[in-house]
């Protein structure tokens, strides 16, 4: 859910530069595309697993002029979802399009990474790594999120997070059996990669679950801290009440005998509404000594009886 939110916000933006537009145009070819000679003719298609995503690649080429077509296909595995393919014949405009964002070599080959001229602003920093989360990009959370750039070599990932470094943004590489991964674990990297590519409602999404999740884990502490204390208070209470019971109200001194007459008329009152009960008022602490003093007096009672 958060990955298809994610997509469809950054699907929504626009950039103005055309340098942008062509460097997410790129990320999306790289990280999306494959190449095919058919009767001598070169075509790419992206393989998208999103509609907004397939939408945001369609208007970029159109925008350049450069014809596509949409076409959809379900996978043979069980219970797949539905996929998008954009097929798109490389004729003379599209070479030259396809060439400046660097996907096409001078020659016409595909090109494995971006030239450096690609990325090499800031914004078309920013724009790149948009068209790598639309293109291959997945996002969990929100407890324990993880984000994910999916790259078909550890060379393309390690692209990933050198553009994601200049810009001041953490990712790791991992490789795995046939493909590999620049990835952000927590908020904080999350939240700036995000901020980065535009998402900042996503971003403030996690935020507030975070925010969330914090109060209401602060809530859950003081709750059991309460539950706690009233139960430490119960049973104080109920040895304070023996106590006095084996001692004897006639046996106390004056100082004593206030403190012990106010715990038998309340029993379940806390020291300090003991103590405000007294009259003179007394402080908490005199409460508790006076109290802690009747539990000695019984306790030695006891051992005399003995």
């Amino acid at each position: 859910m958060l990955s298809t939110d994610l997509r469809e916000e950054l699907a929504a933006i626009a950039p103005k530069r055309r340098c942008c537009r062509l460097a997410e145009l790129s990320a999306l070819l790289h990280t999306s595309g494959a190449w095919h000679l058919r009767a001598g003719a070169v075509t790419v298609h992206l393989d998208l697993g999103n509609s907004s995503a397939v939408r945001r690649a369609f208007t970029l080429l159109r925008d350049e002029g450069v014809r596509s077509e949409v076409r959809t296909y379900r996978p043979p595995s069980f219970e797949q979802a539905t996929r998008y393919q954009l097929h798109v014949a490389v004729e003379e405009l599209a070479l030259a399009v396809l060439r400046e964002a660097g996907v096409l070599s001078a020659s016409g080959a595909p090109l494995p990474l971006p030239p450096k001229r690609v990325v090499g602003r800031s914004c078309c920093r920013a724009a790149y790594l948009r068209g790598a989360v639309l293109g291959a990009g997945s996002l969990s959370g929100p407890r324990d999120p993880h984000l994910e750039l999916r790259a078909g070599t550890v060379e393309a990932a390690r692209l990933f997070v050198d553009i994601a470094a200049r810009e001041e943004v953490t990712l790791r590489v991992a490789a795995r059996r046939n493909h590999a991964l620049a990835y952000a674990k927590g908020r904080e990297a999350i939240g700036s990669l995000l901020a980065l590519t535009g998402a900042g409602e996503t971003a403030l999404r996690l935020e507030e679950d975070a925010v969330v999740a914090a109060t209401r884990a602060e809530a859950n502490r003081l709750a059991n801290a309460d539950a706690a204390n009233l139960v430490r208070a119960a049973d104080a209470a109920h040895r304070q009440l023996e106590a006095i019971d084996a001692v004897g109200l006639a046996d106390l001194p004056p100082d004593l005998a206030q403190i012990a007459e106010l715990r038998l008329r309340h029993p379940s009152a806390s020291l300090r509404e003991l103590a405000a009960k007294a009259r003179p008022p007394l402080t908490k602490a005199t409460a508790k000594r006076r109290l802690d003093a009747i539990a000695r007096l019984a306790e030695s009672d006891s051992r005399r009886a003995i």
